[in-house]
């Protein structure tokens, strides 16, 4: 009998076939001791610590199935080399490009002013009708502008073309160039020459050693003091000192946040101060949609050793 541990916060029952026993188990608690000789594990919104817990205690585990489009929490929480570990890539593509929309939309269209504004009770004439400032150097539109998403991945590719429908143009930034859904990808070594072109920049990195605060000082600078900053990817990619940096010097109009270094965000942070800063409380991605469906997917080819979905490379 091969037993397949599900988390409280999975929605829908997984259809699994003869011999697949299946236990829900509740994902702010430690896992019971009788649960730890299950085969595999499925991970959903589980704390850090969780996890942890769980890849220090489970003694024969041999597949770990997150349904977070990114898997550092399961690289990192100490699960043995040979655990095989798959994501929920694509399983957050729309819910994802749909908020980045809605917070670059937000801030272009300047709806944070507008709601401080309602606040106190004061007709914003800065952004009304005729009065709103024509300066060349703002954003104040998608029609035209050059929108750069770096880490041109399934989100991206859903994103892009509601992107393009609002008259933007879109480059993608990838490990590898060429091209992907119908668009162009460069890599990292083309910034110095794309992003004093752009006028936003949206994150959709993983966190990797490799990515940990690459959207630095420096690729700052290269932006036109007009652009914007959205990141909706992890945390760990944005350097927050180097942003805030950025944006109180006047090198950056501003940026908007869906994930952050520390999250929650500390109430004492600076970011929160900054009124040209979003904030988001990382909750771009929502539930994942069809999340039952990948897992049954998985425990099917599991059993029958068949190669599994969304496999992770360690």
């Amino acid at each position: 009998m091969t037993t397949v541990l599900l988390p409280s916060t999975l929605s829908g029952e997984p259809v699994v076939p003869p011999g697949v026993r299946t236990v829900r188990y509740a994902v702010k608690e430690p896992l019971p001791d009788d649960l730890l000789d299950a085969d595999a594990l499925v991970v959903w919104a589980n704390p850090t610590w969780q996890v942890q817990d769980a890849a220090a205690r489970m003694r024969r585990v041999r597949w770990v199935q997150t349904l977070a489009a990114g898997p550092d929490v399961i690289l990192e929480a100490g699960f043995a080399p040979d655990v095989v570990v798959t994501s929920g890539a694509g399983l957050h593509d729309g819910p994802v490009a749909e908020h980045t929309l809605a917070m670059l939309l937000g801030v272009v269209r300047r709806l944070p002013t507008l709601v401080r504004a309602q606040d106190e009770h004061r007709w914003a004439l800065e952004l009304s009708g005729g009065r709103q400032a024509r300066a060349v150097d703002e954003l104040r539109s998608l029609a035209g502008a050059h929108v750069v998403v770096w880490g041109f991945g399934s989100i991206a590719a859903r994103l892009s073309p509601m992107l393009v429908a609002l008259g933007a143009r879109v480059t993608g930034v990838a490990r590898r160039p060429g091209r992907r859904a119908g668009f162009d990808v460069v890599t990292a070594d083309d910034l110095p020459r794309l992003l004093p072109t752009a006028d936003v920049l949206i994150g959709l990195l993983p966190s990797t050693r490799a990515t940990r605060h690459v959207i630095d000082a420096d690729v700052l600078a290269l932006l036109p003091a007009h652009a914007w900053v959205v990141n909706v990817g992890r945390g760990s990619t944005l350097d927050e000192a180097a942003l805030l940096d950025a944006i109180g010097s006047g090198g950056l109009a501003g940026a908007a946040l869906d994930v952050f270094e520390t999250e929650p965000l500390p109430a004492d942070s600076p970011l929160w101060d900054e009124r040209r800063i979003l904030i988001s409380p990382h909750g771009a991605g929502g539930r994942p949609v069809g999340g039952a469906e990948l897992v049954a997917d998985n425990i099917a080819a599991f059993v029958t050793g068949q190669p599994l979905r969304n496999v992770v490379e360690r």
